[in-house]
């Protein structure tokens, strides 16, 4: 709309375009602030949690997830919020205990403080430390949406002659009233349900999880209490340092093993190293091949002679062969004849 601006209407044309671009500014400033910021993610366990509070080392989700179904504790446990009885999940990916207004997203696997969406517009959770900006932007996008469909309609009223003439020669006033109409409904209803979500104190996840409409909502305290915890409350701390050295666990060992490492018959001291496998009695790694064979059906396999000597493949052990044929009765010297020692003994068993 810059270039339709006239000279006779600087400072109308000017302020208008300023106003524009401060609220276009702002609102991008916005969605960067919310995408980009931690949203509140609650660090995992490194170590699986056990019945009797102590800890055990944990390197792989695969493994993880394999013996979690062993755990003896409870996957839910009461806590008390403003006098009420809230009940908190055991998170099998994050070995973790959820605090309350928690939860797991699905999409970024990842447990968020105050979690209230996940929003694909934003690619970002929104949860406690993101949610202010969350509503800034929506808030901005609704009214720069208003703001350019209110000015664009009033480009084309202030032209002379009908409407429908003026908007053949403006198609830029057009366009942008479209686009804002269309977009105004979507940012503009989502803006008006937060506001709900704001005074009542729910999150989107526990309005349409728990319907606090139709029970007491532990956590409402009021409208303006509430509007004030949301706009006028310090962000809460980041529990994850992205910028942390990672440090590598101390022990190699795994004192529980999966089901998948040997199913039920597998005791829970076990040993293991997640690169070379199992270990066997010397301290040396058991070969893959050899981890699950079963021992009965090679006895039964292996083949005796009538003697109760095992007779063994010539083509696995052919040196045990040789040995065999050297100390046995058909010996051969250079030039093809037999040895005298076994002409003899031959002949004196047909005498």
């Amino acid at each position: 709309m810059l270039v339709s601006i006239q000279e006779h209407e600087f400072l109308y044309g000017r302020a208008v375009l300023i106003v524009g671009l401060v609220l276009t500014f702002l609102d991008l400033t916005f969605l960067y602030m919310t995408s980009a910021r931690n949203p509140g993610i609650i660090p995992r366990n490194s170590r699986r949690l056990d019945s009797d509070g102590s800890t055990t080392s944990a390197a792989s989700l695969e493994w993880i997830n394999s013996t979690t179904s062993d755990l003896k504790l409870p996957k839910t446990k009461d806590v008390f919020v403003n006098g009420y009885t809230v009940k908190v999940k055991f998170c099998d990916t994050c070995l973790l205990y959820r605090p309350p207004r928690a939860s797991h997203c699905s999409i970024c696997n990842n447990c968020v403080q105050r979690f209230d969406h996940h929003c694909p517009w934003v690619g970002q959770c929104i949860g406690v430390r993101n949610y202010r900006t969350f509503i800034l932007f929506i808030s901005t996008s609704t009214i720069l949406s208003i703001y350019v469909f209110a000015f664009s309609l009033c480009n084309l009223l202030k032209q002379p002659g009908r409407i429908w003439h003026s908007m053949s020669r403006d198609v830029i006033s057009v366009i942008l009233m479209v686009y804002c109409f269309i977009v105004v409904w979507f940012v503009g209803g989502l803006s008006v349900f937060h506001f709900y979500l704001m005074s009542t104190n729910q999150t989107t996840y526990e309005n349409f999880r728990y319907r606090y409409d139709k029970k007491a909502n532990p956590y409402n305290n009021g409208i303006l209490k509430n509007l004030k915890e949301i706009f006028f409350t310090r962000t809460v701390p980041s529990l994850v340092n992205f910028r942390e050295w990672v440090t590598e666990e101390d022990d190699s060992y795994i004192e529980s093993m999966s089901k998948g490492f040997g199913g039920d018959n597998m005791k829970s001291n076990g040993k293991i190293d997640l690169e070379l496998g199992l270990f066997g009695k010397d301290g040396k790694p058991t070969p893959d091949m050899l981890r699950n064979l079963d021992y009965n059906e090679i006895d039964d396999s292996l083949k005796k002679d009538k003697g109760g000597e095992i007779i063994l493949d010539p083509h696995l052990f052919p040196s045990a062969q040789e040995e065999k044929n050297g100390n046995g009765d058909g010996n051969v010297d250079g030039d093809g004849n037999e040895d005298s020692n076994e002409r003899t003994s031959s002949g004196a068993r047909r005498k």
